[in-house]
């Protein structure tokens, strides 16, 4: 966790609510998937001066997301780039500014104000939200960068039709895992699920439709020792967990979704609490241990990873962020 009078320096002294080049805002949101986007909907609606920092394309990890089935108000499932689309919009209808830009550093100031520290500029708000969510959790076996990107990929839809007619190998259990192989079953002429257990992590639709497809086969209680391939992937070193057995698994891609990691580095240099994972900790209000700076989403602690779960703690950190503004920084 950063230290605080590090990460203030010699800025602490110095009062940047009065600087002119350094825009002003309410509330400063970093990171645009639907945490965020909420938090931007319910803050530019209630008249806030409300910008948006990401990194990259809004929408975060659900525009990578082929189909979003359980999201309601969509019945019959909505792309995941097209609901990240139209939640863009409506911040953006009510007047959120949406800037793309990487923060490095939280630096909260002595009036209470706090200076976000960007690639491409410096940012001053009253309170942040920190919606920063989550990396996918690469293998850490030899081979996976060598071939990242020939061969072994982290996104089904950006990389599946690469594949066609091609055996293609998913590893994980979980429900990212599994619906990306029933995904990468329109390209591929086998799908192959390397679980390092006996049994899916998936919940029971998403198993039964998996279990239903001809071209998926399970690879059960086993996990990935090494990559190998020439020009590209061509196969996979695996070892059973249970027999110590090791064996070659030939291969033309692989696709990885062994869970997820928090980007929460910012938050911890700004001395933000965390739990043993490096999940931001926060109470029912989305409040961490710092003054004026809120978290939601994915890196959250304890959220469920849920596009739903995600959008109500958005608008929850809002309400508290809408709240702390009024009572600190009383006209």
């Amino acid at each position: 966790m950063g230290d605080l009078t590090i990460n203030l320096g010699d800025v602490a002294s110095h009062d940047f609510s009065h600087d002119t080049h350094i825009e002003k805002y309410d509330i400063a949101i970093i990171g645009g998937g639907p945490a965020g986007l909420t938090a931007a909907i319910y803050a530019a609606r209630a008249k806030l001066k409300t910008v948006v920092i990401e990194k990259m394309a809004p929408g975060g990890t659900i525009t990578i997301t082929d189909w979003v089935e359980n999201y309601p108000g969509f019945p019959e499932g909505i792309s995941g780039f097209e609901l990240a689309q139209k939640m863009e919009e409506q911040a953006t209808k009510f007047g959120a500014q949406i800037i793309m830009d990487e923060i490095s550093e939280i630096i909260s100031q002595e009036d209470n104000w706090k200076l976000l520290k960007g690639e491409e500029g410096n940012y001053h708000a009253k309170a942040v939200i920190i919606t920063t969510g989550t990396s996918l959790r690469k293998l850490g076996v030899p081979g996976e960068a060598e071939f990242t990107g020939r061969g072994v990929s982290y996104c089904a839809t950006c990389d599946g039709a690469f594949y066609k007619d091609k055996i293609i190998t998913v590893i994980g259990g979980g429900d990212s895992a599994v619906e990306e192989a029933l995904y990468l079953t329109r390209f591929g002429k086998k799908v192959y699920i390397v679980h390092r257990r006996d049994q899916l992590r998936a919940s029971k639709i998403i198993q039964e439709r998996a279990f239903a497809n001809e071209k998926i086969e399970f690879i059960w209680n086993t996990v990935v020792e090494e990559v190998i391939g020439e020009q590209t992937v061509t196969k996979l070193k695996l070892k059973n967990v249970k027999t110590g057995e090791v064996f070659e698994h030939k291969t033309d891609g692989v696709f990885v979704f062994i869970g997820q990691l928090p980007n929460s580095e910012i938050a911890q240099k700004a001395g933000i609490e965390v739990d043993e994972r490096n999940f931001i900790i926060t109470n029912n209000l989305m409040e961490t241990n710092v003054p004026g700076i809120f978290a939601a989403g994915d890196v959250r602690s304890k959220s469920q990873l849920q596009i739903a779960t995600a959008v109500g703690e958005g608008a929850q950190a809002e309400f508290s962020a809408e709240k702390y503004i009024e009572s600190t920084f009383k006209e």
